[in-house]
């Protein structure tokens, strides 16, 4: 007897405001089935899953058209409660926790256990108390699913982003019902080797029974681990094509609708310029990305990549440069020394920076595209103000010119410079980050994280602005990245970090050896 599919969603179309986001998607997947769906930011993905798991946003603006099975029977989903009833879980892009709650209180949020105690034994099972060797206990089974090292007992606060997300993947396989689990960009915020962890629990998950969906813009994560791809494109379906089938190129090119590559940037000299950053036994004091002494020579006018795995510190040294977490050593621009701990010195000198975390340092949510991309110049530089001896005026039109400039340039998509940045996608917030950070006129640019939960089109275009911005303006970029390709399509040169410390520097042309020894703490051949 052939099996059901565990999921079945017909002609599924949504509009807002007119707009159609969805036209007529058809999406089906089996029991124990890795199923990825891949496109670009806009392309439908989310609203997909948020029709799936209920989400009000969905029934507030007119609901969808087509219908939804569940092992074969029509349902109705409402509400994410419903959705859970019916065995569905969803690990969102952005984390859902409590963070002065422990590691296992969010695993058994609302679903906590109880047991009887002598006050609710004579006024009632209301008055119970929680259980909380049985919530340990669950939790720590849970996380054990997932192979991860994660104390039950610890504080959520403090944590490094990878734990988070292995603790909301955790509270979802606590669910004793599940069937179906929906991963949306769940690799955004790890590095490569909690990436590869993340990947390995995925299979182990689908190896359960357990149906899983996939969303991410990593495609060389799609071929892993995906049994079939789902490709979407302007709220269309583009096609289904089992893994065996394809690859990543073809699956940027259905996503995008054009040809996509990242070429290795050609060899070329070590360095173009004069020093203009001088870095000597930089120490951060980032939980999670501890720099330990690095010492390093950025050059004018070069693109100088900085890699390594995932909390090798590698994330903290932009960060302490700018002051945003406490550092002790000495740097140099152009020469002056810059005051450490003082992120007002760092911008005077000349710098400007991209945070990886886009939500919680880089952007002001709640207010509008084009206040964001100014509020850097205008706060730290004076910028878009008008002075009248003691009075002064914001220029709303030079702010307005500015944001209608930058949304054309980056292709930040969106209804107009005044929406607020809360609506816009992941990719498309991170472009108004980079903005931002442009709109200061920098005479260094550090840049954490570019690309980081953007689809493979705005990478091209992201890419492509730094390419652009070194070439024709000459400015000086450093690059934190993770995606070690992305670092070798664009840089001069690659500070790989490892423990803390630069391992070595490498060109982008080295051979992938040699990349990979460095990244794993090992010398490479000189000769190589």
């Amino acid at each position: 007897m052939a099996v059901e599919p565990i999921l079945r969603m017909k002609g599924i179309s949504k509009s807002y405001y007119g707009t159609k986001v969805l036209d007529s998607i058809n999406l089906s997947i089996m029991p124990g089935e890795v199923h990825g769906i891949v496109g670009e930011n806009g392309a439908g993905k989310s609203t997909l899953m948020n029709i799936l798991f209920g989400m009000s946003v969905i029934h507030s603006t007119g609901g969808f058209e087509g219908s939804i099975e569940i092992a074969g029977q029509p349902v109705e989903i409402k509400s994410p409660l419903q959705a859970m009833s019916l065995g569905i879980g969803m690990v969102h892009q952005e984390f859902m926790l409590l963070p002065n709650y422990s590691v296992a209180e969010n695993i058994k949020l609302n679903r906590e256990v109880l047991k009887p105690n002598f006050i609710s034994r004579i006024f009632g099972p209301k008055l119970q108390s929680l259980d909380y060797d049985q919530m340990y206990a669950d939790s720590r089974k849970a996380l054990e699913r997932l192979n991860i090292g994660i104390d039950e007992y610890a504080l959520i606060a403090g944590l490094p982003v990878g734990h988070m997300q292995f603790t909301e993947i955790a509270r979802e396989l606590d669910k004793q019902n599940l069937r179906i689990l929906v991963f949306d960009e769940p690799t955004a915020v790890l590095g490569e080797s909690e990436a590869d962890h993340l990947l390995q629990a995925i299979k182990e998950i689908a190896a359960s029974g357990i149906a899983v969906l996939f969303i991410t813009h990593r495609l060389n994560e799609i071929i892993e681990v995906c049994d079939n791809i789902t490709v979407l494109r302007d709220g269309r379906h583009v096609t289904t094509k089992a893994k065996q089938d394809t690859n990543v190129i073809e699956l940027a090119e259905l996503m995008v609708g054009r040809s996509m590559s990242f070429a290795t940037r050609q060899r070329q000299s070590s360095h173009q310029g004069r020093p203009i950053m001088e870095i000597k036994n930089l120490s951060v004091d980032m939980p999670g990305e501890r720099v330990r002494g690095v010492n390093l020579t950025v050059y004018e006018g070069e693109i100088l990549g900085i890699g390594g795995l995932a909390g090798q510190g590698k994330i903290g040294i932009a960060n302490g440069i700018m002051g945003l977490f406490p550092t002790s050593g000495e740097v140099k621009v152009s020469g002056a020394s810059l005051e450490l701990n003082n992120p007002s010195a760092s911008i005077a000198a000349g710098l400007a920076f991209m945070s990886e975390d886009r939500r919680g340092v880089g952007l002001l949510l709640d207010s509008s595209i084009e206040l964001n991309i100014a509020s850097g110049a205008m706060f730290g530089t004076g910028r878009f103000v008008k002075t009248w001896g003691p009075f002064s005026q914001v220029d709303q039109a030079a702010i307005r010119e500015n944001a209608e400039k930058y949304i054309a340039d980056l292709d930040i998509r969106c209804t107009g410079p005044k929406q607020h940045v809360r609506q816009l996608s992941g990719g498309n917030q991170q472009k108004v980050c980079i903005a931002r950070a442009l709109t200061m006129n920098p005479k260094i640019l550090l840049v954490s994280e570019p690309t980081r939960g953007i689809d493979v089109g705005a990478k091209q275009l992201v890419l492509d602005t730094l390419r652009r911005l070194n070439a024709e303006l000459g400015m000086t970029i450093v690059v934190t990245s993770s995606e070690l390709a992305e670092l070798r399509s664009i840089c001069t040169r690659i500070a790989i970090i490892t423990d803390g410390r630069v391992a070595g520097i490498l060109r982008p042309d080295d051979s992938d050896v040699n990349f990979g020894l460095l990244m794993a703490g090992q010398p490479i051949d000189k000769g190589a």
